[in-house]
């Protein structure tokens, strides 16, 4: 079992920054990837990025088209702690984010193979 705390949220005027955290505990060997999904009042949640955390793909990052370029997820050591840094924030970013592990070997956003969840953090980007 894995257990994973996100922190950071807060409120950012539009074009701000904003620095999310995620400490990962228990089974952390067995994390494959992790990564960071949001979910806006309304709307589905969604994926956002990932970062690879086995031996081989440590630090391989993935993200989805509407953050490429603005955010960065990065890692202390990315099985356990792990970063997403949000630049140039908009106001449609505005969503609960939650963090996320994977411990199956091979890839994928789609948020349903995804085992673990933090109880997420709010972000807001006021216009």
């Amino acid at each position: 079992q894995v257990q994973l705390v996100e922190s950071g949220g807060g409120v950012v005027q539009a074009g701000g920054s904003l620095r999310l955290s995620c400490a990962a505990s228990g089974r952390t060997d067995s994390l494959q990837f992790m990564g960071w999904f949001r979910q806006a009042p309304g709307k589905e949640r969604e994926f956002v990025s990932a970062i690879g955390s086995s031996a081989g793909g440590a630090g391989a990052t993935w993200y989805t088209d509407s953050v490429q370029g603005r955010f960065t997820m990065s890692g202390d050591n990315p099985k356990n702690t792990v970063y997403l840094q949000m630049n140039s924030l908009k106001p449609e970013d505005t969503a609960i984010y939650y963090c996320a592990g994977r411990d199956q070997w091979w890839y994928s956003a789609n948020l349903g193979t995804w085992s673990y969840w933090g109880q997420g953090t709010q972000v807001t980007v006021s216009s």
